[in-house]
């Protein structure tokens, strides 16, 4: 009878956890966030309203956190986490103007509102709304626009053969297209155009015209606005009396061929006196550059010597995605705080704010004994948070602690918050990178002792370890320290003609003597945390 009781309360208690967690992957199911389709019109002084969308229809009201942000996520309008303002996180030119629609939050909607707008509020915008571990975002544009004063149009006076006249307006934003145009409505070309911006971002425009056809009556000065698709314009007459009229007198027509012939014999003596000066400047000009030939051909041979070790350690990439295989993490290996995908594809730190003993770390399932191995990691959110990855042999020590560093059986790059860094027996390497890397390539030849890192965002070589002796089976490695960070398994094949590409060992053979380019070794620095880690024994494999 007792065995029985235990039994049913044991179903019970199984009935009760598959409960929660169909709770829970209900709680976490996706949704979609939408934005206008349109760009959202305002006016300076007056109030604009960005407005988001969640598909399916959800309530709002559940959610972790909504965020309004300009083109970085730390440049926020609007941040209400936990159905609070935090006020901390906004920027200080949006303080006092902003505030959270809530009427429609049972209908999946939810709005910023922007009072008093300014001209340097006009841009793009996201929303960011989050539930749990998943979050999406929409794209938003606001512009600001605001129709000028009405043209004002005057003569000036007689100009190059013409009339000129003047057009002026001011007050625009953004700047207005200005046009003439006569009574027929064809264009005319302005002689001349000038546009000032004051500090308000409003602009004065000013345009001159040189009417030479005294037969043209009208001509009218029109300022378009392009994002609310309406101008203002103002028409000007010019009476016949305000042209020049031609001159009668021939008597002048023919002193001024005679100047002219003055001139022409003048000039041809100017010419011959360049010409010569030219030859001279040209036969010193021949002399500086012989002289400076010997300097130009060593600009000539840094850059190729520059260029030839880009296109090598593009090419020792290629070959290594020739090995590129399927790599999957071991749930069993990770930390309690890591969150292993389905497909076991992708690792997520759970909780961003826990502070926990331990690397927060996770092994790949498949081991490397032997032959070459390509796999890439793609890192989301790792320009801003501490991580490293490579591998890890699986005789390392389990008891006290163990810095990751060859000796102790790793082979890892990572980033602190000092920069990024290579591990190597003997402290740290400083790594200089020329594009921030959201996918690495990883590179194994167990047979010569090669482990290379390249930067997929740029195709550039990160790190290479030469020569390791490999005693044991190695493992993928990878550990997230903090901040949100996430990192992601590529399962993409990259095939490569095999018949074009030279053996992979003398191309990785030709681009070690660049391999410490951008590089050096230093100790751990004072204020960084070191990469000493403790290690408990449930965290790695045995």
């Amino acid at each position: 009878m007792e065995n029985c009781y235990k039994h049913a309360l044991l179903r019970h208690f199984t009935c009760l956890f598959v409960l929660a967690q169909l709770l829970t992957w209900v709680s976490t199911k996706e949704f979609l966030v939408f934005g206008p389709s349109e760009p959202i019109v305002a006016a300076p002084g007056g109030e604009a309203i960005l407005p988001c969308s969640l598909f399916p229809v959800m309530s709002v009201e559940n959610m972790e956190e909504l965020r309004w942000f300009r083109s970085r996520f730390s440049e926020a309008v609007f941040v209400y986490r936990d159905q609070e303002e935090k006020k901390e996180e906004q920027l200080a030119e949006y303080s006092g103007r902003t505030w959270l629609v809530k009427d429609q939050f049972h209908q999946g909607k939810a709005a910023v509102r922007i009072r008093n707008v300014q001209v340097s509020d006009s841009g793009i915008y996201v929303c960011f709304f989050k539930r749990g571990l998943f979050y999406e975002e929409a794209i938003l544009e606001l512009r600001v626009a605001v129709m000028g004063s009405v043209p004002e149009v005057h003569i000036k006076g007689p100009e190059d053969g013409g009339v000129c006249v003047v057009c002026m307006t001011s007050g625009w934003h953004p700047k207005p297209q200005v046009q003439w145009r006569d009574s027929r409505g064809e264009r005319l070309p302005a002689s001349s155009e000038n546009h000032i911006e004051d500090d308000e971002g409003l602009f004065s425009m000013k345009t001159t015209l040189v009417v030479r056809d005294s037969s043209l009556g009208n001509v009218t000065c029109s300022t378009f606005n392009p994002i609310l698709g309406q101008e203002k314009a103002m028409a000007m007459f010019i009476p016949e009396p305000f042209f020049p009229q031609a001159s009668p007198w021939m008597p002048a027509f023919a002193v001024s061929v005679t100047m002219m012939g003055l001139l022409v014999l003048g000039s041809c003596c100017l010419f011959r006196r360049e010409h010569s000066s030219k030859l001279q400047l040209r036969q010193e000009w021949e002399n500086l550059r012989r002289e400076q030939e010997p300097f130009q051909k060593k600009k000539e041979a840094a850059l190729k010597t520059t260029i030839l070790r880009r296109i090598c350690s593009f090419t020792a990439w290629r070959k290594a995605q020739l090995y590129a295989g399927s790599v999957t993490l071991d749930p069993d290996s990770a930390h309690a705080n890591l969150a292993i995908s389905q497909d076991r594809m992708s690792v997520t730190k759970k909780d961003t704010d826990m502070h926990l003993d331990g690397p927060f770390s996770v092994l790949g399932t498949e081991g490397i004994s032997s032959g070459r191995h390509y796999w890439e990691v793609k890192i989301k959110n790792g320009y801003s948070s501490k991580w490293t990855l490579g591998v890890w042999r699986e005789d390392v020590e389990k008891q006290g602690w163990y810095s990751e560093c060859p000796k102790r059986g790793f082979w890892t790059v990572g980033r602190t918050s000092s920069g990024y860094w290579a591990y190597i027996d003997s402290g740290r390497a400083s790594l200089s990178l020329r594009q921030v890397p959201q996918s690495v390539g990883v590179f194994v030849d167990y047979s010569e002792g090669d482990i290379s890192f390249y930067n997929m965002s740029d195709m550039s070589h990160i790190f290479s370890f030469h020569e390791a002796s490999f005693s044991g089976t190695l493992f993928p490695y990878f550990r997230l320290e903090s901040g949100d960070v996430s990192m992601i398994l590529s399962s993409e094949e990259f095939p490569v003609p095999i018949s074009i590409l030279p053996s992979l060992k003398e191309s990785l053979c030709s681009q070690r003597e660049g391999l410490t380019l951008g590089s050096r070794v230093v100790d751990s620095l004072p204020e960084e945390e070191s990469q000493f880690l403790p290690l408990p024994s449930d965290t790695l494999p045995p």
